[in-house]
């Protein structure tokens, strides 16, 4: 009884409730816009059925299904594995190398770098068979490459003018000769004599044994211990032969000028290897003059001496030139061949008459040209012979004398062969090659001193 009349009030108050909020909702509803209750009756338009096209459209070929292939599994790919070989690994290499010293041979160098006696005599005859190896002198170089073993991969001998030959060991020794292909540069610079004209030369950076040219040059025209009193200007313009920054060989003269007081002195070299010069004084011809050797160093002067084999005092009746064996010697002035043969001490020996009572003697040579016959006449500038070490000589050099009615005077100093020499001087053409050297110098004095200016800003 108690139940019914429990769920009986659970009931009415449920109703009551629904009641409630439905009168509550129908008060507080606001009536629909107009223009929102026309939306809700809008409806799509049906959709038309879909017209099939008048002609059949096929696949193309390549895209139409087979239905009836089978589907089968995709086969793995299996990676493909080569073997690379490892570069090999070349061995290191070890270089020795020295500079021939006087009184070396080429065995006792290659002795010194550890290198068999068979191994040496088979170099020897290898290097033998592209160069005259009785020519080797102080200053060459021996290079050689070994391999750890001790084993020589390659030897290397440097000489005169960047010449090399290279002997490379392998089935069999093979020499080859390597030439460089210089490239000639001209160089400008200019000096102020304070103490001597080599310090001069060496303090300005220009090749100090241009002091031996000037010094043959002008000898016997300017007395360089009285005349010079400091402050003297030169100016030089030379030719160098370079294989990149490496010098090759010896540096040339081209042209030179001294300034002594109100006097200017100067001197043209021809580019054609000959070596004859053409002095100028006040820009007018005063003589040629022909070096006997190009490019060689002064290594003995005229007077009394320590004689350099017998060690006593003695008179030495000329100039030493110390050269290479083999490098040409010429005549210094126009002339007749008076004697070609052997003189005791001397040597090997040619002598040239200038006239009646002038003669000059060039001794120690090596050799002389086939050509040259006793009373030939030659020019200021012709090869006459080579330079070498025939008779009593301590190594390879030209001994150079002027004789006077035959009496030796200093070759330095002696104006005779001026005389001689100046008569082939053709004026027209010697004024036209100053003009050009002096132009010359100009040019290259002025662009150097445009490089340094810039390179200290």
């Amino acid at each position: 009884m108690k139940i019914r009349i429990v769920l009986a009030s659970v009931a009415i108050a449920g109703t009551c409730s629904v009641t409630a909020i439905a009168i509550s909702g129908m008060l507080s509803k606001e009536p629909v816009p107009l223009a929102i209750a026309k939306a809700t009756l809008w409806t799509p338009d049906p959709l038309s059925a879909p017209r099939l096209a008048d002609s059949v459209v096929s696949l193309p070929t390549a895209i139409q299904i087979d239905v009836a292939r089978s589907i089968r599994p995709t086969p793995l790919v299996q990676p493909a594995f080569t073997e690379t070989a490892l570069p090999e690994i070349e061995p290191p290499l070890i270089t020795w190398s020295r500079e021939i010293a006087a009184g070396e041979t080429l065995d006792a160098l290659l002795a010194n770098a550890g290198i068999a006696a068979p191994v040496r005599a088979e170099i020897a005859l290898a290097l033998g068979a592209e160069y005259d190896l009785r020519r080797l002198r102080p200053g060459h170089e021996i290079t050689v490459i070994s391999k750890v073993d001790g084993n020589p991969s390659r030897v290397q001998l440097s000489v005169d003018d960047g010449v090399r030959i290279e002997t490379v060991f392998g089935q069999e020794l093979v020499t080859r000769v390597l030439e460089p292909d210089p490239e000639m540069v001209t160089f400008a610079g200019e000096a102020v004599i304070e103490s001597s004209v080599f310090a001069a030369l060496d303090k300005a950076g220009i090749p100090a044994r241009f002091a031996v040219d000037m010094a043959q040059m002008l000898g016997g025209t300017v007395d360089f211990r009285r005349e010079l009193s400091g402050g003297e200007t030169m100016r030089l313009l030379w030719r160098e032969a370079r294989d990149g920054n490496e010098r090759i060989g010896q540096p040339e003269l081209a042209f030179a000028a001294l300034n002594l007081g109100e006097t200017v002195y100067e001197i043209v070299w021809p580019d054609d290897g000959s070596g004859k010069a053409t002095i100028y004084v006040d820009g007018e011809v005063l003589r040629v003059f022909a070096q006997p050797v190009e490019g060689a160093r002064l290594s003995s002067v005229f007077g009394r001496r320590t004689h350099p084999v017998y060690g006593n005092v003695r008179m030495h009746t000329g100039v030493d030139f110390a050269a290479a064996r083999g490098t040409p010697v010429n005549a210094t002035a126009p002339g007749r061949v008076s004697f070609i043969g052997r003189r005791g001490g001397y040597g090997r020996v040619v002598e040239i008459a200038h006239g009646s009572d002038t003669l000059t003697r060039y001794a120690h040579l090596s050799e002389v040209p086939d050509t040259l016959e006793q009373g030939q006449r030659v020019m200021a500038g012709d090869m006459i012979g080579r330079v070498g070490a025939t008779g009593t000589a301590t190594g390879p050099n030209l001994h150079y004398e002027v004789l006077l009615n035959g009496r030796p005077t200093d070759p330095l100093s002696d104006d005779r062969l001026a005389e001689a020499a100046e008569r082939e001087a053709d004026d027209t053409v010697a004024i036209k090659r100053l003009t050009e050297a002096r132009s010359l110098l100009a040019e290259r004095l002025a662009s150097d001193f445009a490089q340094t200016t810039t390179e200290r800003l």
